[in-house]
């Protein structure tokens, strides 16, 4: 007797999908970078806070000195620029791991308006780039205090009306 095994399309269909998972996260959830001559371009990961004062861009630029980087803010949009000069070191054999970034980022993002980007300043410390970007004083918040309104009348105690004031005899002539 001969078995005869028949190949199920459902079994095909489940390899396909998995090929083209495999095809989509290669190409863009971890895309790979080919040639090792031409400069690699990534994205810069940023965290953005706002507060009542002023707006905190930070970023991280490892490896990348503070010369090699280039702020500008034009029109409500702030754009950063850097550029990684170091030299890949090449040695006998063939590289295994290649996760090191090498070459230049750039990031654009949108600001919101009634920031003054004239007084803005920025740091570079272990790697972190921090701007700091004001708010203008006309579109800071400001608080409005309530004033209290008194009313007296003439038959209102004068002392606060928690106490028990009891008044005394005056003394007889």
């Amino acid at each position: 007797m001969t078995l005869v095994r028949r190949t199920s399309p459902l079994g095909e269909l489940v390899s396909l999908r998995q090929a083209m998972d495999r095809l989509f996260e290669d190409s863009f959830v971890r895309p790979r970078i080919w040639g090792l001559s031409s400069p690699a371009r990534f994205d810069l990961a940023l965290d953005v806070t706002s507060g009542t004062d002023e707006l905190v861009v930070e970023a991280a630029l490892p490896g990348i000195r503070p010369e090699d980087v280039e702020i500008t803010v034009e029109g409500g949009t702030l754009s950063i620029h850097a550029d990684s000069h170091s030299e890949r070191s090449v040695g006998e054999g063939e590289a295994l791991v290649q996760e090191i970034r090498r070459g230049s980022v750039n990031r654009i993002i949108g600001l919101p308006s009634g920031l003054e980007p004239d007084k803005a300043s920025a740091t570079f410390e272990h790697g972190i780039l921090t701007l700091r970007i004001p708010r203008a004083e006309a579109v800071k918040p400001h608080q409005i205090r309530i004033t209290p309104t008194v009313e007296h009348t003439e038959d209102a105690p004068t002392e606060p009306t928690g106490d028990r004031v009891t008044a005394e005899p005056e003394p007889s002539a």
